[in-house]
């Protein structure tokens, strides 16, 4: 998803090309027209004006959107892209269609030659979505191509008239293959560019083992649930959490079982959170959970109160039993600050508190609390 977002993204923000084309164009067909006496020609003008004029718009309204999640959002734009490129290539090859029947060397050179400007822009700049590149490049090469063919068998007294159209087909029929195989390898490219990209940027905000969001990850979460927040009036709590006989696992089956059994607890607090709610690994043991939307520290409670329940149920790792519990400390913001390192110094030393009474337990973050992690800073 994040390389297809990309991949749409590139197809709408590049307008130049498309306002050149399209300027070049209607000039073109505007200045032949009138020197033709050909209506066609003009409507086509009129088209091509049209058609850049929305194509444009188009463009626009994608930038205005703002970022778009939505994978059937994404498909819906990008046919958006697809039918005014398309259009724009249907128009190209009328254009040429009537310039090669008119024999008029001089035109001839110039529509071909943006035959050959259209197919060189969409193959470096649609290359990313294939199925558009070489539909708009076939649309615009292929009607060329039949008509420099068929203008071959006119009868004509220039000499090698024929064998030179005939080249010409030719040599547009060349590119347009060249072309093509261009695209696949761009293509194959840009796929594996942009997904190592995305996995080095995941690898940098997740954790290897569990693949929760690590330290980064989660200081950037929180700011953006901190702000919302403060704006919204609500709360954010945020749980520490240590694993209570966890050392006592990686000493007696070794630290391949710890590992399988820290997996399994991540999969446990995932699945107990709300979507927008986060967790965390910072290394260890020791987990985190953002838990957004508090109206009321009674919701942290009765989280931190299942957290424990859940965590505490038996782990089976290769075929063999194992039991830990899990000891919580609570801190929230805006109450206690928006700063996630002072936060989590509170909610350490809560959680401290809570592991010296007993383990198992869960405790909000009180004044003492506060002041030791400010001491601590």
């Amino acid at each position: 998803m994040p390389v297809y977002r990309d991949f749409v993204d590139m197809l709408f923000s590049m307008w130049l090309p498309i306002f050149g084309l399209g300027i070049v164009f209607v000039g073109i067909c505007v200045l032949v027209g009138r020197e033709l006496d050909s209506r066609f020609l003009l409507l086509l003008a009129a088209l091509g004006a049209l058609t850049t004029i929305l194509r444009l718009a188009t463009l626009r309204a994608y930038g205005r959107s703002g970022p778009i999640t939505d994978f059937e959002a994404l498909k819906r734009w990008e046919r958006r892209y697809a039918i005014g490129n398309y259009v724009s290539a249907i128009l190209l090859a009328l254009l040429n269609i009537v310039a090669i029947s008119a024999h008029y060397p001089l035109l001839h050179l110039i529509t071909v030659s943006l035959v050959f400007s259209f197919g060189a822009g969409i193959v470096s700049r649609t290359s990313v979505r294939p199925h558009i590149c070489v539909t708009s490049l076939l649309l615009a090469t292929l009607p060329t191509i039949g008509a420099l063919a068929l203008h071959a068998r006119e009868v004509h007294p220039t000499p090698l008239h024929a064998e030179l159209f005939l080249i010409e087909a030719l040599i547009v029929a060349m590119i347009t293959a060249l072309s093509l195989q261009t695209v696949a390898y761009l293509y194959r490219s840009a796929v594996e560019h942009h997904t190592a990209r995305h996995d080095m940027t995941k690898l940098a905000r997740t954790d290897a083992l569990t693949g929760l969001s690590n330290r980064l990850l989660l200081r950037e979460l929180f700011q953006t649930h901190a702000a919302t927040a403060v704006r919204t009036k609500n709360q954010v709590a945020l749980h520490f959490l240590d694993l209570d006989g966890f050392k006592a696992i990686n000493d007696c089956y070794g630290h391949p079982a710890g590992d399988a059994l820290l997996e399994q607890v991540a999969r446990r607090l995932e699945g107990m959170v709300r979507s927008d709610d986060v967790v965390s690994r910072l290394g260890g043991d020791e987990f985190v959970v953002l838990q957004v939307g508090v109206q009321d520290e009674s919701e942290a409670e009765l989280l931190a109160r299942r957290i424990i329940r859940e965590i505490s149920k038996p782990y089976v790792v290769d075929d063999v039993s194992m039991s830990i519990s899990v000891s919580v400390g609570i801190a929230t913001a805006p109450k206690l600050g928006i700063e996630l390192e002072r936060l989590l110094a509170c909610a350490d030393a809560a959680l401290y508190r809570a592991k010296a009474g007993g383990k198992a337990r869960a405790l909000f973050c009180v004044d003492a609390d506060a002041a030791m992690a400010d001491m601590a800073a």
